[in-house]
């Protein structure tokens, strides 16, 4: 398991050789808002809109694109935070007993020759956590892409307090990293149990590996966007084949699904939320003998090219619509409860609920009712 994983791991580490990484970016705020170096703020450069309906929680939200932004809304609607240092932002999750932290993982273009880029554009990821209270920023971990198109990291998911794992695009690859030595500990590698001839194009965009989660258990979840596959890795044996969800080029189970959220038994499950992206709609299917079965979907006319949905505590979903460019709530009956128009969002965290979709139930244990865009009168 990835825990016990790293323990074992961190026994083998060689003290005398142990980095220490401690490169702190302390940008200059006021009143939340944080400038750039220029002294130009970033509310006032940001096309997202500066004010959001109420709700009972800070709301965050990343937006991709060229003009990347990480911004955030206090319950009373006012945006409290802006950066868009980076080119690109993609998930972002609350940091655990930190009210107003978040670690998200980012991107910045880089079109100048360098030792590091000999043949641009090439990509600098970077795994970054911000107070959003006070302005600072803090890198967790960062590398050096030789490409920049499906060079990006867009997701991490933090183990304890030295350890990430990371969903590596252009590596194909998961890996585990200690963030302090700089020491990868732990790799699955798509190559291993994937033909390279299925799939985007090799080695270009193969299998465009954009989420990954731990779980309580040790297993590893993550998202194979171009095989249509959400799968589960066990550190110790490798993949496990008989939990895949999906299958390659079966677009009515899903089609290029991003953010897959895993709900446990304890909650209703096993049951995995996701957005299923080229098909217009989030889906929940439950474990049940062995299968996956289908038991709830949601999209309405206006749905495009959904990235991410969270079920929260309350039973309501938290759904990013990039393509519909708006982050909305659903309630259990899928009646729409709360929306923000954002240009090009990609993932929505609400900080006081948990990361993703921790403090939430299954669709079934709610009986939820599914929603189509048939359904909708107008959405």
């Amino acid at each position: 398991m990835v825990r016990s994983t790293v323990a074992a791991a961190t026994d083998r580490l060689t003290r005398n050789h142990v980095r220490i990484v401690f490169l702190t970016i302390l940008l200059a705020c006021a009143a939340g808002i944080v400038f750039n170096a220029a002294g130009e703020s970033a509310s006032e450069r940001t096309d997202a809109p500066a004010d959001a309906p109420p709700t009972d929680t800070h709301t965050v939200i990343t937006q991709s694109g060229r003009a990347g932004n990480i911004l955030a809304y206090a319950p009373n609607g006012s945006r409290i935070y802006a950066n868009d240092t980076h080119t690109k932002y993609y998930d972002v999750d609350p940091v655990e007993n930190e009210s107003m932290t978040v670690e998200y993982a980012a991107t910045d273009t880089l079109y100048a020759d360098s030792p590091r880029c000999q043949d641009p554009p090439c990509a600098r990821n970077v795994i970054e956590r911000a107070n959003l209270s006070t302005g600072e920023v803090t890198e967790v971990y960062a590398q050096y892409v030789y490409r920049e198109t499906a060079g990006e990291w867009h997701d991490a998911d933090r183990i304890d307090d030295r350890h990430i794992v990371v969903a590596d695009i252009a590596a194909d690859q998961v890996f585990m990293v200690d963030t302090q030595s700089e020491m990868i500990e732990w790799t699955w590698d798509a190559q291993h149990d994937y033909p390279v001839e299925g799939g985007g194009p090799y080695p270009g965009n193969w299998v465009h590996l954009n989420d990954v989660e731990v779980l309580d258990d040790g297993r590893v979840m993550a998202s194979l966007r171009n095989q249509d596959q959400v799968v589960f890795i066990d550190p110790e044996t490798g993949l496990v084949d008989d939990w895949t969800l999906g299958a390659e080029n079966e677009y009515s189970i899903l089609n290029e699904q991003h953010n897959p959220d895993y709900i446990p038994e304890s909650r209703g499950g096993p049951a995995v939320v996701v957005a299923d992206s080229e098909n217009g709609r989030v889906q929940e299917f439950q474990r049940d003998d062995g299968a996956w079965n289908r038991t709830w979907t949601w999209s309405d006319g206006r749905m495009q090219w959904p990235r991410d949905a969270d079920r929260l505590p309350t039973g309501n979903t938290l759904i990013t619509d990039t393509g519909g460019e708006r982050v909305l709530e659903v309630n259990q009956s899928g009646d729409i409860v709360w929306q923000l128009e954002v240009p090009h969002p990609y993932d929505a965290e609400r900080l006081e609920t948990g990361d993703e979709s921790t403090g939430g139930r299954s669709a079934a244990a709610l009986g939820l009712e599914s929603q189509t865009s048939e359904d909708d009168n107008g959405g």
